[in-house]
């Protein structure tokens, strides 16, 4: 169940000192609607990390082996790049599951990205 810490007001899981900066990424990255992406640093703002972009990108890396299930292909850098497809199964696996999103895609680069990125300071708060 989503909650405040009170502090600054983020919309995470749990404030507890039990719960993961991790977790909390993971949580806003199951927000991510279909079709749309942010961005590390995105994320890492949102929580009140401005610097942790980096610490989220770890976050992402380890997301594969959690249940529920994270669409980690929907975060990608500052750019439009797909910087984190090499943690993919496969290659081209990160683009293959954006492109059946419907998010357009040439040289591992999202061609609308102004248009597709989603803020998770806008939408959620």
């Amino acid at each position: 169940m989503k909650k405040s810490n009170g502090s600054n007001n983020l919309a995470i899981a749990d404030d507890s000192k039990h719960y993961s900066f991790f977790q909390n990424v993971w949580d806003v990255v199951r927000q991510i609607p279909k079709g749309r992406v942010t961005t590390y640093g995105a994320i890492a703002t949102y929580l009140g990390t401005k610097s942790s972009a980096r610490m989220v990108g770890w976050a992402m890396n380890a997301s594969f082996i959690v249940q529920p299930k994270v669409p980690a292909q929907r975060v990608v850098n500052r750019n439009g790049m797909l910087s984190g497809k090499a943690h993919f199964g496969t290659p081209t696996l990160m683009e293959e599951l954006l492109v059946n999103e419907g998010i357009q895609i040439e040289e591992d680069k999202i061609i609308n990205f102004k248009e597709v990125f989603w803020d998770p300071i806008a939408e959620l708060g």
